[in-house]
């Protein structure tokens, strides 16, 4: 509402006060001051001193803070209470009603120029949105967070979550490349400077598993688990070891050490078990479902992913429930339940697309190509086939890619057409002439361990 040298606005403040006090100029003025002083200072033709100030915060009934600069007393402080009651609620009871609470502080941060608290609240709304699927409205409350603490001067290691949501956004909406240059640069940056914030680089190297993993880069995903668990001892926020611990068993299934990669679950359901974030503990169900599923354990699987989905419907994460019946419709088609697979699949398609969750829009086309072959209809499994192989080249998830190029060439060759087999196996060893690499460039510096 204004600075404290802004002498017009101060003197604005000082009249309407009066005016609702009912007080004449001379009551505000005794007895240290005359009632031309007032009136010239309520006209802003004089700039108060600090000694003026607070003589009339004392007469009018408010703080100095607030008469100096139009904000409330403790409103920062409130403002702050509010945000956390508001990630609260987005951990326990969904983002719909969370995305009210941080629109209400967003205003009240801007009205009173409040930078910190500003950030906070578009993280909060950017947090929700990419929760309930918004992915580009979520991405601009992030560019905007940014935007907000870069221009208050904030360092690199504040406007990483701001940057981090903003790869997140991109690598659902299925952008793997960029998503990983926004976290890699971030990276380099923070190591390069000097810049070791152990929840930052945290934060960073775990995003970066889910990405690195999809795109086939193994050997980066194993390095980024590595260093990421170098920085959980030093992390002071429980919430981001325990994403950590979730984000690291991916790497830890890749390598085929399934124990250990449900231990790291263990650990991630229990801390968010202590924390109420009822949608981060759905991913941990997720997860672990996905870990019996590999062992073959299937009804286990589908009892986690059944819970998993349960869990982020009650809390409307339309996007992660539409992600986890994907590979929900998987368990229920190896336990030869194809049927409602196919039926559960054909229920979530609508809300995945090249632009939101194309990995896992992939991955429905190439079960439901799977069900129609069983089915011995060739026709709908090429056009499943072919739809998926589209999604994931524009995501560039080269595992995937690799695979679905043999499943459609085995197709082909069966059918008959000997020539678009050959071509389908050649795009599917394209993806798997380097195994662990990426086109992505050096690794990203690492921080000193």
């Amino acid at each position: 509402m204004g600075d404290r040298d802004d002498r017009e606005a101060i003197g604005r403040r000082v009249q309407r006060l009066r005016a609702e006090r009912g007080m004449t100029q001379r009551q505000l003025a005794e007895p240290a001051y005359t009632p031309a002083y007032i009136s010239t200072l309520e006209a802003g033709r004089v700039r108060p001193s600090d000694e003026a100030l607070r003589h009339l915060a004392e007469r009018l009934g408010v703080g100095y803070e607030e008469l100096a600069t139009g904000r409330p007393a403790r409103l920062a402080t409130d403002l702050r209470l509010r945000l956390t009651e508001a990630q609260r609620t987005l951990a326990t009871e969904g983002a719909e009603r969370a995305a009210g609470q941080y629109a209400a502080l967003l205003a009240e941060a801007e009205e009173y120029e409040l930078a910190d608290e500003r950030a906070a609240a578009l993280l909060g709304l950017g947090e929700c949105a990419v929760e309930t699927g918004e992915l580009v409205t979520g991405r601009r409350y992030f560019e905007r967070a940014e935007e907000c603490l870069a221009e208050a001067g904030a360092p690199l290691p504040a406007r990483v979550p701001a940057l981090r949501g903003r790869a997140l956004a991109h690598y659902l909406a299925g952008e793997l490349r960029y998503a990983v240059y926004l976290l890699e640069t971030t990276l380099d940056e923070l190591n390069r400077g000097g810049l070791h914030d152990p929840d930052a680089l945290l934060l960073l190297y775990a995003s970066a598993i889910g990405p690195y993993m999809d795109m086939g880069a193994h050997a980066r995903a194993a390095q980024a688990a590595e260093l990421a668990l170098s920085l959980a001892p030093s992390a002071g926020d429980p919430a981001l070891v325990a994403r950590m611990h979730r984000s690291v068993a991916r790497t830890l299934l890749a390598e085929g050490r399934l124990a250990e990669a449900d231990a790291s679950l263990a650990k991630a359901a229990e801390l968010y078990r202590t924390l109420q974030l009822r949608t981060e503990l759905a991913n941990c169900h997720w997860m672990r479902g996905y870990v019996y599923a590999q062992n073959g354990e299937l009804p286990r699987a589908e009892a986690e992913m059944r819970e998993a989905l349960g869990m982020l419907s009650a809390t409307r994460a339309a996007l992660y429930s539409s992600q986890v019946a994907v590979e929900l419709a998987d368990v229920l088609h190896r336990r030869g339940k194809s049927e409602e697979a196919a039926e559960l699949l054909h229920g979530v398609l609508d809300d995945l697309s090249s632009e939101r969750g194309a990995v896992h829009s992939a991955g429905a086309h190439r079960l439901l190509g799977i069900i129609a072959e069983d089915a011995r209809d060739t026709e709908a499994a090429e056009e499943h086939y072919v739809r998926a192989l589209s999604l994931l080249e524009r995501a560039g998830a080269a595992g995937d890619l690799a695979d679905l190029c043999r499943l459609l060439g085995d197709l082909l060759r069966r059918t008959g057409r000997v020539e678009a087999a050959l071509d389908a196996y050649r795009t599917g060893l394209g993806h798997r002439t380097a195994p662990g690499t990426t086109t992505l460039g050096p690794a990203p510096a690492q921080p000193p361990l």
